[in-house]
């Protein structure tokens, strides 16, 4: 039981100090749950992210919900997962209590534009991290800077290009490669 009040209080403070969305979460769950509580490796971390983005539903609710699970199984994930959605629920339900008006005070806006700046930063750190942390072979790095470049490409000429169908084609790239090479050593299934 102490486990999965950890759970829920560890990513209660996620959610409750973290603006941005999922992507700005991402650093403040590896800093808790890879380097703070060791609940997860950061290996693991980086394959949760990407699970995480490729199933439906927030990146950072994907997150909270593999870690917990992970960690203490069903009741894990439902701990992780209510302590990250609870108080950013609250906060907006009091906003919407109180406050008809929230948006037009100017001290609020302009607080709000300068968070924008905060969660830009923080979204770059986790990039950073992941980047610095990620095994130092040239397919995978080939592929972030190519997937990198389209994507700057696509947002600059305003092309029609889904970012789903350049993640499937990431992913049919790494395959083909992975289908040509073989598995790595030490994974395949002769017990090594």
């Amino acid at each position: 039981m102490n486990i999965l009040l950890d759970l829920f209080l560890t990513f209660a403070r996620i959610g409750l100090f973290t603006f941005g969305g999922g992507y700005a979460m991402i650093a403040m769950i590896e800093n808790s749950c890879v380097e703070g509580k060791k609940w997860i490796s950061h290996d693991e971390m980086m394959n949760i992210t990407v699970i995480a983005e490729s199933t439906p539903g927030p990146i950072a609710i994907n997150c909270a919900t593999f870690t917990g699970y992970k960690r203490a199984g069903f009741p894990g994930a439902l701990a992780a997962t209510l302590g990250l959605i609870v108080p950013s629920f609250a906060v907006i339900y009091l906003i919407a209590l109180f406050l008809d008006n929230f948006l037009e005070l100017t001290l609020l806006a302009n607080a709000l534009r300068g968070i924008r700046i905060a969660v830009g930063i923080l979204i770059l750190d986790a990039a950073a991290t992941m980047i610095r942390k990620m095994k130092r072979k040239a397919l995978p790095r080939g592929i972030m800077l190519c997937s990198c470049a389209a994507m700057l490409l696509i947002n600059i000429f305003a092309w029609n290009f889904s970012t789903i169908s350049l993640m499937l084609l990431s992913a049919a790239v790494s395959l083909a490669a992975f289908a040509v090479q073989g598995a790595p050593e030490g994974k395949g299934g002769d017990g090594r």
